[in-house]
């Protein structure tokens, strides 16, 4: 009998260490809808299944994916749900289609989670092949617009923890619309040549934490979108990739701004910028303003710190007009390591909207063993305590400058 019990209660132990969260939930398998893995059927609809009625539970519900590997078409889980949370775990394995990038590539997300209030993602690998899209895109020919890996739209209160993205076609993960969600402990993997794999989107969210995470892209690591505020990112891994971007900024006048953004703890190894402002040359009554960067490490890093407010990638249809993007309140504090070009520090603000507020405090970056050189056009600000000394020097203020053109390099701050 006493080991009967001990076997039940090492049993209970288990199942509790499973579902750490919703041990009292009520479960939703996925194979007990059809869901069959690792035998190249489509599961979609089985997803949808388990989906509907975990999303229509009174009680918390929980829809469970277990170990083996899944293929999964485009899907989208839609809200409102009924009860206060409902959580995905994912055990396996969710797979793209193996017989055409184009399956999921004509829509704009692979995975979708929309409209719902109180959601956990717990867990998983999603493996998107992206492989397929990106010869399509560097062969210039005809090709879908590509799909973003997990995507969230007007989702609020929630939680993604411990997800690996590999090989997205566009972008690993992106938040539109969103308010208090917390990504954490997330991994998310593509060559440091495939097109456009954003690791992160986010844009029109407030409240937004992003932590413990290590992001290896071709594109920008995380892109800080318009409208998004009160962003936190803390403890991540950048590179290789395009590093941790605002912007860009200014596509169109009338974008909304962006605001109190703090980026610390970060470490970038080997890409190609690592803090990044960049807004079009173009008339603009958006902003960027209260951002912090902290306590941040550069391994390497092509642009380590860089504003660039005549962005137009491929010089291709470039306006000749300046940003009326206003960017104020940007403060570097503790920056240190190597880049891997002589200039280290680029501010290349707007001719007629100068950037202002800009602080330098502690920032001491090197180039082949020597302190790096800084570049400045058309800002404002101060610096301490590092490389650069304590005056500073506005080059060619109120200039305006063709695109191509290039202003003398000031002594910046």
């Amino acid at each position: 009998m006493s080991k009967i019990i001990i076997l039940f209660s090492l049993e209970l132990v288990v199942f509790l260490t499973i579902f750490p969260i919703c041990a009292n939930a009520v479960i939703y398998n996925v194979q007990n809808f059809g869901a069959k893995p690792n035998n190249g059927t489509d599961s979609t609809k089985a997803f949808l299944q388990a989906w509907s009625l975990a999303c229509s539970s009174t009680a918390p519900a929980m829809m469970f994916i277990p170990h083996g590997t899944y293929l999964v078409n485009t899907i989208a889980f839609s809200g409102p749900c009924k009860s206060a949370r409902v959580t995905v775990r994912i055990d396996g394995t969710i797979q793209s289609p193996p017989s055409s990038y184009w399956e999921i590539g004509n829509y704009g997300n692979w995975i979708l989670f929309q409209g719902i209030n109180g959601l956990t993602i717990n867990g998983g690998i999603l493996d998107a092949r992206g492989s397929p899209f990106w010869i399509c895109r560097r062969a210039s020919a005809y090709c879908p617009q590509g799909a973003t890996s997990l995507s969230f739209n007007n989702v609020k209160n929630g939680i993604v923890s411990g997800i690996v993205s590999i090989d997205s076609q566009k972008a690993h993960m992106a938040i539109n619309g969103c308010k208090s969600m917390k990504i954490r402990k997330v991994t998310l993997i593509a060559p440091a040549q495939s097109p456009n794999t954003d690791g992160i989107d986010i844009q029109s969210s407030t409240g937004i934490k992003i932590l413990d995470s290590n992001i290896r892209t071709g594109d920008d690591c995380i892109a800080i979108g318009p409208g998004t505020k009160s962003l936190l990112v803390q403890r991540v891994a950048c590179g290789p990739g395009h590093g941790i971007s605002i912007g860009s900024l200014a596509r169109s006048p009338n974008e909304a701004g962006v605001e109190g953004i703090t980026v610390k703890d970060v470490t970038f190894t080997g890409s190609d910028n690592g803090l990044r402002i960049k807004t079009w040359p173009k008339p603009s009554d958006g902003f960027v303003k209260n951002v912090l960067y902290q306590n941040i490490v550069m391994n390497n890093v092509r642009n380590p710190i860089i504003i660039d407010q005549i962005y137009c990638p491929g010089t291709k249809g470039c306006s000749d007009q300046n940003s009326g993007l206003k960017i104020s309140g940007v403060t570097y504090l503790n920056v240190t390591g190597t880049s891997a070009t002589p200039i280290s520090i680029s501010f290349h603000c707007s001719a007629t909207t100068p950037c202002d507020g800009i602080k330098l405090n502690n920032v001491n970056l090197t180039y082949l063993k020597q302190p790096a050189k800084s570049f400045c056009f058309s800002a404002l600000g101060t610096s301490s305590a590092g490389q650069l000394g304590t005056s500073l020097s506005v080059g060619q203020l109120g200039t305006s400058l063709s695109v191509g053109q290039q202003p003398t390099p000031g002594s910046c701050f």
